[in-house]
């Protein structure tokens, strides 16, 4: 049946059967490149400030904020993604990111270079993270969305803010720290 043959709650019914197929994205900019969060899991986006550094953490956790008497960790994802951190800028922002982890609500800010827009990407224009072998890390990647024949990386939040590997990390950080400076003196 076409669309002029059905009825109007047959269009109604059509067109929000379409808008539930796709899904929202907060896009961003990071190093030059567009990656996306779920818009599910995006709480609010705040300009940059000032962070309090918090000795001991790994290189990917610049500090902590305060958001309304609450201590919200921030994270630089450059730095998470084995890149050097980017300057910061008048566009760059953090985006407050809600999940759930071991059943437990947290907030985690994420810093980004911009923020771009939201779109609706239908799961027909998402491919499956691609495969690089062993090597390479595709845990934090979710799919490849295509938007206007380019690709946009939509970030597997559970992953990419684990705070477990997280925590793995900072607990290594004294150690390479130990080691370096033995290196040096050595």
């Amino acid at each position: 049946m076409n669309a002029l043959a059905q009825t109007p709650n047959q269009q109604v019914t059509a067109a929000t059967q379409t808008a539930a197929d796709k899904t929202q994205y907060l896009t961003f900019m990071l190093g030059g490149e567009v990656f996306a969060i779920g818009i599910l899991a995006i709480r609010e986006i705040i300009e940059y400030s000032s962070l309090t550094t918090v000795p001991m953490m790994p290189a990917c956790i610049r500090g902590v904020i305060n958001l309304r008497g609450a201590v919200v960790p921030v994270m630089d994802l450059s730095a998470r993604f084995g890149k050097r951190s980017n300057d910061v800028t008048k566009r760059t922002c953090i985006v407050i990111v809600e999940m759930d982890a071991d059943g437990e609500h947290r907030d985690m800010g994420v810093i980004v270079d911009a923020v771009n827009a939201v779109l609706e990407i239908a799961p027909s224009d998402i491919e499956p993270a691609p495969s690089f072998g062993a090597n390479i890390r595709t845990e934090f990647i979710a799919g490849m969305g295509k938007v206007n024949n380019n690709f946009v990386i939509l970030l597997n939040v559970d992953n990419v803010l684990s705070t477990n590997e997280i925590v793995a990390l900072s607990e290594l950080a004294p150690s390479v720290q130990a080691n370096a400076t033995v290196a040096i003196a050595a």
